[in-house]
């Protein structure tokens, strides 16, 4: 389905009652973050802001829950996408034997072409109204966190081109504006658009680059699309709705942007300018990414509807909207992946607790030894899967989306000290554990029932497991400060200990000390998390556990000690720091509103139109906090 434009998109989710208008003036800088985060892990509506204090309205939370993320790309469910690709690849793939069966197929070939995006002549709707002077600071940007450098766009589309082909690229990068006419850029490292401009530095010229806002939701999310290189995005976009997506002439620069987009913004960055310091921002794994150096954008226009609607996100400890996105990823994008690389491959998912790029569980039909290990192997050499941190591979019938499963699976399926498999590579820049930014350590995890030739040492998933008792075991080791043994109970070999970490190999010489005990002695994994953390909810535990730990760096394997003892693995989840790790990196602090945006909310509340109050989720989560900074201070 194509929504003629944003405005299509909001009629469609109020018609539904998955839409709040909010009529009350809320502040852009940090009340919106405040009240969408709220909601958001309510898996509440999506929200139009009417009052901003400027001229346009905010809609913020449209794709908040997987019943909204399939309204945004036209369809009841995400794996509807994913069955249409396959039959789209089985019927171009599929043998022709003869010129009838090579003649039936010209109505799907002119269906791929009606896809393909067009440029008209002319002026778009996003182009109704041309700013006189042009003023992105008129527009509501928002302040999402309070340790923000400041306001920043979360969700524009931004066109880039190739200066030797010209094809295009269209991504999401997060911008953080400086004043009426400059933002940054903020284009990782190992972005197409971070290529073009290398390129554009090379040739010493100036780099056009557009920014859409708004229109069909389909353009954002093939925006955020892991595309194979070279392939347009408004193709993406033009089969997901099933319609070609028009573009228009830009008005000051050589680039073409959707017709029916709410807001444009126009500008090119200098190749030979210095870097401006972005930063910090609150980001999607829950933590601040820090400030760094990033190119400038000049404004040379700004473009509107005359009804613009300033589409926005926020993103921070899990589930956010982001967690949406990233589902329809995994949905759509399972099919490609199975059909052109990995047959084996039944299923896979990206749990909200591993914020995409840190846990990915994989589900195979295995069928002869070392296979788990190939598809590991096979996934991390894969375009963006490249940046996973931990992989888990199982097989048979467990259900791979009911984590609980997965967890009994592994517990039963695995050898500490044969199983887990270690190697480094290229991590995602945002990952804070990394002992250097953007490179550390991978773990794979061969979950699978092994065959005869997997067999090394005992594996009984038979055993039992005793109940820990913390105050025994805190006499003897007072650094513990909690124990979580909870999966216990359902014969899950996995323990989480809180500690107070105050040596260097301090969670080493524990690790080893604990398993030589008697009740961690058919206990498999053991998982170390700061004390200053509530290791009662498991969710966050691992949350926190998967954005720490460098499994490279951070693992300690104990061997059994008889053939009637489990082996034993620990993790440590703790936060790193150059007095006890010998850690030189910034370590970043977890996202929380401040106490006065808080108490802002909690005062207007009934006034929102949101019913039952909610509260802050940040009261939990300012336990865990170091300080007020974004980056800890000891």
């Amino acid at each position: 389905m194509a929504y003629k434009n944003l405005q299509h998109f909001i009629r469609t989710l109020e018609e539904a009652g998955e839409l709040v208008r909010i009529k009350c003036f809320v502040n852009p800088h940090l009340e919106i973050t405040e009240i969408t985060d709220r909601v958001s892990k309510a898996y509440g509506p999506a929200l139009l802001f009417e009052n901003t204090g400027t001229g346009f309205p905010l809609l913020i939370n449209s794709m908040g829950t997987e019943r909204r993320m399939a309204m945004a790309l036209g369809v009841e469910r995400l794996d509807d996408i994913a069955k249409d690709i396959e039959a789209l690849m089985r019927n171009i793939t599929s043998p022709k034997n003869n010129f009838m069966d090579k003649l039936k197929m010209l109505p799907q070939l002119g269906e791929i072409a009606s896809w393909m995006p067009k440029v008209i002549s002319g002026r778009g709707e996003c182009q109704e109204v041309v700013m006189a002077n042009p003023d992105i600071t008129k527009l509501p940007v928002l302040k999402c966190w309070p340790q923000d450098g400041g306001p920043f766009l979360t969700l524009p589309i931004i066109h880039t081109k190739d200066p030797l082909t010209g094809i295009r690229n269209v991504g999401l990068y997060r911008m953080q504006v400086f004043g009426p006419t400059l933002t940054a850029m903020h284009w990782h490292r190992h972005k197409v658009s971070a290529r073009h401009f290398n390129e554009y530095k090379k040739l010493g010229q100036r780099m056009p680059v557009v920014v859409a806002l708004g229109g069909d939701p389909a353009y954002t999310y093939s925006a955020t699309a892991p595309l194979p290189d070279g392939v347009d995005e408004y193709m993406l976009a033009g089969f997901l709705r099933k319609k070609k997506v028009e573009l228009v002439q830009c008005i000051t620069q050589d680039a073409q942007v959707p017709a029916d987009a709410d807001i444009i913004i126009e500008g090119y960055i200098d190749p030979e300018e210095e870097y401006i310091l972005e930063g910090p921002f609150g980001d999607h794994t829950g933590y601040y990414s820090l400030a760094d150096y990033y190119p400038k954008f000049h404004i040379t226009a700004i473009t509107h509807r005359r009804n613009a609607v300033y589409p926005a996100t926020i993103v921070g400890i899990p589930p956010q909207e982001d967690a949406w996105i990233g589902k329809a990823t995994e949905r759509i994008f399972l099919m490609p992946i199975k059909m052109t690389m990995l047959p084996e491959i039944t299923d896979m998912v990206m749990p909200v607790e591993g914020v995409f790029h840190n846990l990915v569980i994989v589900k195979i039909n295995k069928e002869y030894p070392g296979q788990a290990i190939k598809v590991m192997n096979s996934l991390w050499g894969a375009g963006q899967m490249m940046f996973t941190k931990m992989m888990i591979v199982v097989d048979g019938d467990v259900d791979i989306h009911d984590m609980q499963a997965v967890a009994k699976y592994i517990s039963e399926n695995v050898n500490p000290a044969t199983d887990f498999i270690f190697t480094k590579g290229p991590m995602d820049v945002l990952d804070h554990s990394c002992s250097k930014m953007a490179f550390g350590g991978k773990m794979g995890i061969d979950a699978t029932k092994k065959l005869p030739e997997e067999v090394y040492g005992m594996n009984d998933s038979t055993i039992k497991h005793k109940d820990l008792n913390f105050s025994s075991i805190q006499n003897y080791f007072p650094e513990i400060k909690a124990i979580n043994s909870s999966l216990l109970v359902d014969d899950i070999s996995m323990v989480f200990i809180a500690v107070k970490k105050a040596r260097k190999n301090h969670i080493k010489e524990l690790n080893e000390a604990l398993f030589k005990t008697e009740p961690f002695k058919n206990i498999k994994m053991v998982i170390y998390l700061d004390d200053s953390i509530a290791i009662d909810d498991i969710a966050d535990a691992v949350w926190r556990f998967s954005n720490n730990v460098d499994p490279l760096r951070d693992h300690f394997i104990v061997g059994s000690s008889s053939k009637d003892e489990a082996a034993h693995i620990g993790f440590d989840g703790t936060r790193k720091t150059k007095e006890f790790d010998d850690f030189d990196r910034d370590w970043p602090n977890i996202l929380t509103s401040d106490e006065a945006t808080i108490n802002r909310i909690d005062a207007i509340w009934n006034e929102l139109g949101l019913g039952k109050f909610i509260a802050s989720p940040s009261l939990k989560y300012r336990k865990g906090i170091y300080n007020e900074g974004a980056v800890v201070e000891d």
